[in-house]
């Protein structure tokens, strides 16, 4: 693991003690986007950066979900709320740039509000193209640059950008079939396919 990715795993971890207070906030700004998202789950599934497990009540049934996540803290949590739900999780400590699975093990691969803080973010997403099967559908949400004045100039300054997800989706090969807006146009939503 870099020094990138080990901040931050350090961040993720500090921050799990309370990340679950905001899910208010997120379930106002953000309405039923995960229950879009993940509703369109089939099959085998892997959400990366699965985080506290926030998008775990919204899968349907019987679907077969793996979560991996860079941070113990946040799979900690996670857990417990798996555990609530009764249903077959699999959770796993991973990293999303590297991901111990094999080519095409995947059905659909999910990535929540998470994109963002990956270091490498086109490896992340090469890595999810390379565990989906051919057709298999990739659904994210994420946070997106910022373009506007003020804004626009912190994003400048920061060290890694951030990018449009759909842009670095189609760099690593995916075929995006919708893309939106939410949130005030700060959020993205993605349904995208692997091809052959």
């Amino acid at each position: 693991m870099d020094e990138r990715t080990e901040r931050v795993r350090g961040d993720w971890d500090r921050m799990s003690r309370g990340y679950d207070q905001g899910e208010r906030l997120q379930r106002l700004v953000l309405g039923a986007t995960r229950a879009r998202l993940c509703g369109r789950a089939r099959g085998r599934v892997l959400e990366v950066a699965v985080g506290t497990g926030h998008n775990l009540p919204y899968y349907p049934d019987g679907v077969e979900v793996t979560g991996v996540d860079l941070s113990p803290g946040m799979l900690a949590r996670a857990r417990a709320r798996a555990a609530g739900l009764g249903g077959r999780v699999d959770l796993r400590e991973g990293d999303a740039q590297d991901l111990a699975f094999g080519d095409g093990e995947f059905d659909t691969v999910v990535c929540a509000l998470a994109l963002c803080t990956i270091p490498d973010q086109y490896r992340a997403l090469s890595e999810m193209r390379r565990v989906l099967r051919p057709g298999g559908l990739l659904l994210l949400v994420d946070h997106v640059e910022y373009t506007r004045w003020p804004f626009r100039l912190w994003e400048a300054r920061k060290e890694r950008p951030r990018r449009l997800p759909r842009s670095v989706a189609v760099e690593a090969g995916f075929t995006v079939d919708h893309h939106d807006r939410t949130a005030l146009g700060f959020v993205e939503r993605v349904v995208a396919r692997r091809g052959a």
